[in-house]
């Protein structure tokens, strides 16, 4: 099966073999990205899709940093969630999203328990989880809701991961601030963005699963 990865990193996991992605569940798929230069939001199948759409304009700085607040208006990301929605929702397949991201108010779509567990999340068959992807090997636990459609709808590992603190953040700062700036802070130098939202190999595998499972038979979700 051939499974289109929408708003990724053209020299990121999804363009590695498949042995990089950690794939051991049967024939791997076929993978092809689509970055901001081939533009993403013009897919129109007639793969299934695992869709990264931008976060900045959704998360919880969507307005900018606190030091310049306000610098952009909630939910201008070009089209890109939007896209990517309806492309999950027409070819089947998964979107990522960062948790508690304001998308899913926006576009009408059920906010899922951070206890996890899939949930009805539409009147279009999709179905919205809770997961932290350093269960899957992020460094920080990164929380993150996902949005699949056509799909079947495997147990992930649920609920919260432990608190994790930055060592030298600690140290430095006390517990009050290393807690409160988090550890996904600490990363620096010019791939400090990349290194941040890189997708782990094992939680790429899990979202390529998913889009690999798309099937007619799932148009209203494969729960299992």
């Amino acid at each position: 099966m051939t499974v289109a990865a929408l708003f990724v990193d053209p020299t990121g996991i999804y363009s590695q073999p498949a042995q990089a992605i950690a794939w051991d569940s049967g024939p791997a798929p076929q993978v092809i990205t689509w970055d901001s230069e081939k533009d993403a939001r013009t897919y129109a199948g007639p793969h299934p899709v695992v869709a990264h759409p931008p976060c900045q304009r959704w998360g919880r700085f969507w307005h900018g940093s606190t030091r310049r607040p306000h610098q952009y208006r909630l939910g201008e990301d070009e089209g890109c969630f939007a896209a990517a929605l309806t492309a999950v929702r027409n070819y089947g397949g998964v979107l990522e999203h960062c948790a508690d991201s304001h998308a899913w108010a926006w576009f009408g779509l059920t906010a899922p328990s951070r206890e996890g567990g899939w949930i009805k999340a539409d009147d279009f068959g999709g179905f919205t989880c809770y997961v932290e992807q350093g269960f899957y090997g992020h460094f920080s636990r990164k929380p993150t809701w996902l949005y699949a459609c056509k799909t079947a709808l495997p147990e992930l590992r649920w609920g919260r991961g432990a608190q994790r603190l930055h060592p030298v953040a600690l140290a430095k700062y006390g517990y009050e601030k290393a807690r409160r700036i988090g550890i996904m802070s600490m990363v620096g130098g010019k791939d400090k963005t990349k290194i941040r939202e890189a997708t782990p190999p094992e939680f790429a595998a899990l979202l390529l699963s998913l889009a690999q499972s798309v099937t007619p038979e799932n148009g209203e979700g494969g729960l299992r």
